[in-house]
């Protein structure tokens, strides 16, 4: 939270008391050599568009989302007569947020009841609802809703509810019937809570079946009274949050997040990972050079037990490019694609036909270079040549706007192919907490201004 209760933060909107707002963004191409400390940069001018004035419409900008994939073919109905409730993390404060809700990858509508909203009472296990802040959630007018099979719904505006930065905000919806969940978020990092009967407006039910995905969520976007946007974080279990500790939000988008709220700048930051996510083939998928732009999803597959998703250009549109108010994407991704035999050359044209699509939508594109793996699971010889020339690349191509170095950040500078002991959370491959606050202090605001 930012110290503003939701009344003294409603007052400061009235009084727009807000950051200045962005002007034109500045696409840069530059080499960032990252750490925890500092960060030099080195930019030209580029070709990103100016940000639509705020004045121009009302704009809601991205403050929390997820990336979906589908749940497995024995995914057990949950019986009817439930209420799901679920806790998100806003970077971005604002007013009359709005909720989308996805059943992408369901086979089968599924009936909502009801559906509310209201600011996190408690600690980080609980899934209570402050009782003042508690409101219900309307679709065209009508509490209730059908979620459609492959589709998605956006709610109404929801009035008299101002969120500072960094509100846990619950999410509950009602489910009177039998259902098969066939979309979520793998791996939310947070406890959630499935709960007996209708309790979507209670403030803090009890009893409940406690989990650890997203259900059925897509994302949560605010009205701001002043020019802002969404940086989109895209990666894998890194981007995630893998090894983070449960319900801190210690993922690196989240760091960065704090840091941008602390430095008073108008941005959502948005984590699109997925664990075990690669960038351009699955066993669903072509590779690299077949993979137009369509961005159609996939279904899931799942290799070594690990939900990849989409492959990450199948899912660019859906979990970047068309995320609301965003115009800055943070890559991090390929590691996967390396661990599995992917080589440097069609995952080189993979990062190209993302830059590509991401600079047409209007992003500043910013790519970061991959973290060392070695003494992990899959540490190979010609793994680390693969990394090694993907990150040269990345480095020294100038094909990015700008480069953030995350593998600077973090590697061990005695053996530069593993990761420093401090940020390792054991398996060589994921950064710890401190290891995600490195990579989050590794990208220089100055790229996000």
């Amino acid at each position: 939270m930012t110290g503003l209760d939701p009344v003294s933060y409603v007052a400061a909107i009235s009084r727009k008391s807000f950051p200045p707002g962005l002007g034109r963004a500045t696409t840069r191409r530059a080499l960032l050599f990252g750490s925890a400390a500092a960060a030099a940069l080195a930019a030209t001018p580029g070709i990103a568009g100016p940000l639509v004035p705020a004045r121009a419409k009302p704009r809601w900008t991205g403050a929390w989302t997820t990336a979906n994939t589908a749940t497995p073919a024995g995914e057990p109905v949950l019986p009817a007569g439930r209420t799901v409730r679920q806790v998100v993390h806003l970077s971005l404060g604002g007013v009359q947020p709005r909720l989308t809700l996805t059943n992408e990858f369901g086979p089968t509508p599924v009936r909502l009841g009801e559906v509310a909203i209201g600011v996190r009472a408690g600690g980080p296990d609980s899934t209570a609802m402050r009782p003042a802040t508690i409101r219900r959630v309307t679709f065209g007018g009508r509490a209730d809703a059908l979620l459609p099979a492959g589709g998605t719904l956006l709610s109404d505006p929801v009035p008299d509810l101002p969120l500072p930065p960094g509100t846990d905000l619950v999410i509950a919806y009602y489910l009177p019937d039998p259902t098969r969940i066939g979309t979520v978020g793998t791996h939310a990092y947070q406890l959630n809570r499935i709960v007996p009967g209708n309790t979507a407006a209670a403030p803090d039910p009890a009893g409940g079946v406690a989990g650890t995905r997203y259900l059925l969520l897509g994302g949560v976007s605010v009205r701001t009274t002043g020019h802002s946007a969404a940086v989109v974080a895209f990666g894998d279990s890194i981007t995630c949050g893998a090894s983070t500790t449960l319900g801190a939000n210690h993922r690196w988008p989240d760091r960065l997040a704090d840091r941008i709220r602390a430095a008073g700048l108008p941005l959502g930051v948005l984590n699109t990972g997925i664990n075990g996510n690669r960038l351009v083939a699955g066993p669903d998928l072509p590779a690299p050079a077949g993979a137009g732009g369509s961005g159609g999803s996939a279904p899931t597959a799942v290799v070594d037990n690990v939900s990849i998703g989409p492959a990450g250009l199948r899912r660019l549109d859906r979990d970047a490019l068309e995320q609301p108010g965003a115009r800055y994407l943070i890559t991090l991704i390929g590691i996967n694609d390396i661990r599995h035999g992917t080589a440097a050359p069609p995952l080189i044209a993979g990062h190209r036909e993302l830059i590509a699509r991401a600079r047409r939508a209007g992003f500043t594109v910013l790519g970061g270079t991959l973290l060392p793996m070695g003494g992990s699971g899959r540490d190979a010889p010609a793994y680390r040549l693969a990394r090694g020339a993907l990150n040269e690349w990345i480095r020294g191509s100038g094909e990015y706007d700008a480069v953030i170095d995350f593998d600077a950040a973090i590697r061990d500078g005695a053996h530069p192919e593993r990761m420093w002991p401090g940020y390792d959370s054991g398996d060589h491959l994921h950064p710890n907490d401190a290891g995600m606050l490195a990579l989050a202090s590794a990208v220089p605001l100055a790229l996000l201004r």
